[in-house]
């Protein structure tokens, strides 16, 4: 599949911000002022406007995203935009509430995290639920996206814990805890998702198959059409596993050094935060190039 910049920047930073609401809303981390309380809402608040903004940019007519939130009975899109416009608000509550004592009602955060957490949960399960793309559709595909997005939302957390306070967090250990957890959950899916193909064959699909290899005498047209463009990105095989142990570095490795020998150093965990960002985007990418969808069958392709 080709790699859709607007969807990577809304995957990563939705994600982010959603972590970081399901932390805030848990009461992991405590503002020492209420201005503190506000920028803890408003950073998770930007990055979760951030994100759905840059995916309407994905969308032929932007305008028209409000109608996707129709079909929530049957569309894990439709109840990712549902569960997102509802989590949003019930976070502006939670924060205005929380304003005069530095946290919000555990009730009403308990409700932010759960909600935060589904919200997660439903725009993996719009990859993960896509029979036709072997490598997503495999049921450790959420628990990559909740994983990349709770470790994440922890590092953002105490970074901004640590600035908040002298440069002293309580959740740099919670947060090193997240991202070996997250490291090791992305190792088995990268390792077992899409392994063993799609199922489906030019011998399956034309049933020629007890007559032998089944070859294409000529392509179906002479030039590159809109599902070869979009469904038939290739990445070759050295350069996704030269990204990978890049993006690993940056989201999982470099982080979980930053915080483990962080101390007592915002800036530290600022960078870490910043690195693991930045990182999760690389894992993006590859998680769109490396996905082959089944109709590239079609085209003489074979996996």
């Amino acid at each position: 599949m080709r790699p859709a910049f607007s969807l990577i920047v809304f995957t990563t930073l939705s994600g982010l911000g959603f972590g970081l609401a399901a932390i805030l809303g848990l009461g992991l981390i405590m503002a020492p002022t209420p201005q503190w309380w506000v920028i803890y809402n408003g950073v998770a608040l930007a990055l979760i406007g951030a994100g759905v903004l840059s995916s309407t940019l994905h969308l032929g007519h932007p305008e028209r995203a409000w109608r996707a939130m129709t079909q929530w009975r049957s569309s894990w899109l439709s109840r990712e935009g549902v569960l997102a416009a509802l989590t949003t608000i019930i976070l502006l509550g939670f924060a205005a509430e929380g304003y005069a004592e530095g946290h919000g009602n555990l009730k009403i955060g308990i409700a932010v995290a759960l909600l935060s957490l589904a919200t997660i949960w439903s725009t993996a399960m719009i990859y993960a639920s896509l029979k036709t793309v072997a490598r997503w559709h495999h049921p450790l595909t959420p628990f990559v996206f909740v994983g990349y997005a709770i470790s994440g939302g922890l590092v953002l957390a105490a970074a901004l814990d640590a600035l908040a306070n002298g440069g002293i967090s309580l959740l740099a250990q919670p947060a090193l805890m997240g991202l070996i957890s997250t490291a090791i959950v992305t190792m088995i899916w990268t390792k077992q998702a899409g392994a063993e193909g799609s199922g489906s064959t030019p011998e399956s699909a034309t049933g020629l198959g007890n007559l032998g290899e089944v070859r294409m005498l000529m392509p179906p047209h002479s030039e590159e059409n809109w599902l070869q463009h979009e469904m038939g990105f290739v990445v070759a095989r050295k350069h996704a596993a030269k990204l990978r142990l890049f993006s690993v570095t940056l989201a999982i490795i470099l982080p979980a050094v930053m915080v483990y020998s962080a101390a007592a150093s915002s800036a530290m965990l600022v960078l870490a935060a910043i690195t693991h960002v930045i990182g999760v985007m690389v894992s993006r990418w590859l998680f769109f190039a490396e996905a082959k969808h089944t109709v590239m069958l079609y085209y003489g392709a074979r996996h």
